[in-house]
């Protein structure tokens, strides 16, 4: 029997996280409370979640913190959980390094949906020696992008990466020279029921070129004014 995959719930209102819990129970899911930032640093390597639900507003180290410090060491999917609404709230929880950012209060039913679509775009990354070529992946020089494992292999070594920035590098390198906007890559990525905006897209590409080194066959590429796009050197 496949064990349950595991949500850490970091949150200090004990009234909202046990809720949280008590749904996420209800879709077999295993969850663990904390209510403050060190708190959920020290449970992390204990527990081992598949997935944190991070609330911003936590007594001593906030939530931007702990996913700093996280985000160190681990790619474990992050959705922030936060009453600002601010676009630059967002943007910086993205920028962090979150995968997805919820507004207070919320709607269960879509928490609940949004961490089952991040947990089914998250696969435990495979060792560089074994990133299997099979299904769907896109290739070039010194680079590999598989949507079918969720892995990236660049220069001979594995690149760990959150689903969202995985999926985006792979849309556009598998369609080489293609201009997107930023509304198409946020359509096509987000969907279209992504409450988010155009920056976010800014904020992955940006977190995509800090992980890939500019290539002599290949680059990330903006063209201003519209969008980006995977340039093929010819």
């Amino acid at each position: 029997m496949p064990s349950k995959q595991k949500i850490l719930i970091v949150d200090d209102d004990e009234n909202i996280a046990e809720l949280i819990s008590l749904y996420l129970i209800k879709e077999c899911y295993e969850t663990h409370i904390v209510h403050d930032g060190e708190s959920a640093l020290q449970i992390f390597p204990v527990f081992q979640p598949d997935l944190i639900l991070l609330d911003l507003m936590l007594p001593g180290i906030d939530g931007y913190q702990v996913c700093r410090e996280l985000r160190k060491d681990t790619s474990v999917p992050i959705i922030m959980l936060s009453a600002k609404g601010e676009v630059f709230d967002k943007v910086l929880g993205l920028e962090l390094g979150a995968d997805d950012y919820m507004i207070k209060p919320f709607d269960s039913k879509e928490l609940v949906a949004r961490v089952k679509a991040v947990l089914r775009r998250t696969v435990p990354a495979a060792p560089a020696v074994s990133v299997s070529q099979q299904g769907q992946y896109v290739e070039y020089p010194d680079l590999v992008v598989n949507l079918t494992n969720y892995s990236v292999l660049c220069m001979g070594r594995s690149v760990e990466m959150p689903p969202k920035e995985l999926e985006l590098l792979y849309f556009l390198a598998a369609s080489p020279n293609q201009v997107f906007t930023r509304e198409q890559l946020l359509d096509h990525i987000w969907g279209y029921e992504y409450a988010g905006d155009t920056r976010t897209v800014d904020v992955h590409i940006k977190r995509l070129r800090e992980k890939l080194e500019d290539h002599p066959a290949w680059q990330l590429s903006t063209v201003w004014g519209i969008g980006y796009k995977f340039e093929v050197k010819r």
